[in-house]
């Protein structure tokens, strides 16, 4: 005997209840009843839901018990195909996540890794900048190699630096994505062995940072001077001190020593993460000394809301002498340029006050110390009208 509508009605005590060829009505009390398929496969017993008796009908559910049979006909195990559909239902949602979504869960994700503000704050809007605009809404699934040259190639040229980060920042998504189980296969943006084939290497389109010739750094400092403003010590200051902007506008009073005249600039705020000690000059020395100070305001180079100054701070006061042909950052190319044609430094030297990593790993392992001595007769020098 099947069982009848009627019947199923008034089946309300717990149990299984049996229709026909494996479907059973299964009873846990009378708002809970569902339908249950018996069936077995390779010698193994097993039982699929087939649904709720509130949603499914008796009809319907003969319906899918035949339907699962076949199934088991042509070998295939119900319950396992399922399985297996929801899987793919569910990875194929994972891979719609687009790479606009996925570069700011990369970023919440790694943000703390940056140390540096401005570095932060680039991450994203160098992406926003080149890459939403061409694969933000696509799926990180479907981005190849073609999209990726969409992005930079046009840039490569002309912004070859940024260019080679915004490349560097995609080939980061794309593999944060890879590893999250968004996307499969090779990543798009890698340089080894994949868009070095299509892109010139970085060397053979680099600009240097627009610098001033080092015979002209004496006329430049006195016209400095005679400017007021914190800003314009700063600058004065870079230049003698041969240091990166962010090193500059970063100090603060307890990394000056001024009995031991140097400055030492703790490790997370060098490039190459390496503390460095940098030789203050007596001309340094006098540029601190006269400095303003707050309260409470740890900065050498105070900025106009009580904290350290603008990283365009002395970008601007080069603006402002009518100098839009040089950068902040080429005096350290003039430094470099006056060291080799005017002091017989080694090179070793020149480049440890630069703060550049020894690319020789032989030179690296051995050379430990930071040569202030050294580099103390070097910057006196360069201090020298």
């Amino acid at each position: 005997m099947t069982l009848t509508i009627k019947q199923i009605s008034k089946l309300t005590a717990p149990g299984r209840y049996f229709d026909q060829h494996g479907l059973y009505l299964q009873v846990q009390s009378e708002r809970n009843r569902s339908w249950l398929l018996r069936y077995e496969i390779r010698g193994r017993e097993r039982w699929a839901g087939l649904g709720p008796l509130h949603t499914v009908s008796l009809t319907e559910a003969r319906e899918r018990a035949r339907k699962a049979r076949l199934q088991i006909l042509d070998g295939l195990d119900p319950i396992e195909q399922r399985k297996a559909k929801r899987a793919a239902l569910e990875l194929e949602t994972t891979r719609s996540l687009t790479f606009e979504q996925a570069a700011q869960q990369y970023f919440n994700q790694h943000s703390e890794k940056w140390k540096n503000e401005k570095h932060r704050a680039q991450f994203l809007s160098t992406l926003q900048a080149y890459a939403f605009p061409i694969i933000g809404r696509l799926s990180v699934s479907d981005i190849d190699t073609g999209l990726v040259l969409q992005v930079i190639e046009p840039i490569w040229k002309s912004k070859t630096e940024t260019a080679s980060r915004v490349r560097n920042r995609i080939e980061a998504v794309l593999d944060w994505a890879t590893v999250r189980g968004h996307r499969a296969g090779e990543n798009p943006a890698r340089w080894a062995r994949h868009l070095e084939n299509v892109l010139p290497a970085r060397s053979q389109r680099y600009q240097h940072h627009p610098a001033l010739p080092y015979l002209e750094i004496q006329n430049f400092i006195a016209l400095l001077r005679q400017r007021e403003g914190v800003a314009s010590k700063a600058l004065e200051f870079l230049i003698l001190c041969a240091s990166r902007t962010g090193e500059v506008i970063g100090a603060t009073w307890n990394e000056i020593d001024f009995a031991s005249k140097t400055w030492t600039i703790p490790a997370d705020r060098m490039k190459a993460k390496k503390e460095h000690r940098v030789p203050l000059s007596d001309r340094a020395l006098e540029i601190l000394q006269a400095l303003p100070r707050e309260d409470g305001n740890p900065f050498v180079f105070i900025g106009p809301r009580k904290n350290g100054l603008s990283n365009m701070a002395m970008a601007t006061v080069l603006r402002r002498m009518e100098r839009r042909d040089i950068t902040v950052h080429g005096f350290r190319s003039s430094f470099r340029d006056w060291a080799a044609e005017r002091t017989g430094h080694a090179n070793f030297v020149v480049e440890m006050a630069l703060a550049h990593t020894i690319g020789n790993a032989v030179e690296a392992a051995y050379r430990r110390g930071d040569l202030l001595t050294k580099r103390v007769r070097c910057a006196f020098r360069r201090s020298r009208p």
